[in-house]
């Protein structure tokens, strides 16, 4: 279904670019049809605009003056239409929220392309499956997000159950100071080799802050002076911000996000949905791997 608030937000579009319309169609009508012997509450007088000759590029843009009774008899006319086909706003808002969501299907689609390497590509994000996968998944997730947390589950059983499939890890933060902490302190852990260990048990906590990053990370294993310098490596904090503008242009807004092969699929997701958006992706081949 349409988004119902594109549709609300159209419909008042939709009203006024009608009635503009119809207005000037209405005066346009008036104009060019010289000496008409037809009477209609909405003739134009005479007196008011100036006949055009059969030689007169008519323009649009030319003032068109209405009385006060035309006014009324034209908001009448209209109104009048509108009541006897309530139906057409609804028809015309949804044409057009259809057409902004095709529009804003085509755009990403480009920003995917051009942005394809910084995508799937990244030495900084952590991979989970076979590098010779058919299908790839992107998931964008904060580690403070309790669906992220969900979704892990779903994406393990994913990997578990189908070896050809490849999911890229991409860190994107959107709550706050410690959830940047937390992703910056995870990217670096992979120069020792513990991404996945590391990112398990972050997953684990109902919240994680800067304070027990470091602690879980001591848990796993990790040398964190050695953490503590890596993290202080700008290209982290540079890749977080680069995750963070491509999300929005992308319309990935919230966490957990998918790219799955070419479509953006905002929020959680089932290891059955994966599952079935994995299959109908290979019987026309990945577009966007």
């Amino acid at each position: 279904m349409l988004n119902s608030k594109l549709i609300k937000g159209a419909s008042f579009s939709i009203l006024l670019v009608f009635i503009i319309g119809l207005l000037i169609l209405l005066g346009y009508q008036q104009v060019v049809e010289k000496n008409t012997k037809v009477k209609s509450t909405l003739e134009i007088s005479q007196n008011q605009i100036k006949e055009p000759s059969p030689s007169h590029n008519f323009n649009l843009s030319e003032k068109v003056f209405f009385s006060e009774r035309q006014k009324a008899e034209i908001g009448t006319v209209v109104r009048s239409y509108l009541l006897e086909n309530p139906t057409i706003i609804q028809e015309a808002a949804e044409k057009l929220a259809l057409r902004r969501q095709e529009n804003l299907e085509k755009n990403r689609i480009v920003t995917m392309n051009k942005n394809k390497n910084e995508i799937l590509k990244s030495p900084l994000d952590f991979t989970l499956g076979d590098k010779d996968a058919d299908v790839l998944i992107v998931e964008y997730f904060d580690y403070n997000c309790g669906w992220c947390k969900r979704a892990l589950n779903e994406v393990t059983k994913l990997a578990e159950t189908d070896s050809k499939v490849r999911i890229i890890m991409k860190e994107l933060p959107i709550f706050g100071k410690h959830s940047e902490f937390a992703a910056r302190a995870a990217m670096a852990s992979k120069a020792q080799g513990k991404y996945w260990d590391y990112h398990l048990a972050l997953m684990k906590e109902d919240q994680v802050r800067q304070d027990n990053v470091l602690k879980i990370a001591k848990n796993i294993g990790i040398d964190i002076k050695k953490l503590k310098a890596e993290m202080e490596n700008p290209k982290y904090a540079a890749a977080i911000k680069r995750t963070q503008r491509l999300a929005t242009e992308l319309g990935i807004e919230g966490t957990p996000g998918f790219i799955i092969d070419n479509r953006i699929n905002p929020g959680f997701l089932t290891a059955n949905q994966l599952m079935s958006i994995v299959s109908e992706i290979r019987k026309t081949g990945c577009k966007f791997c």
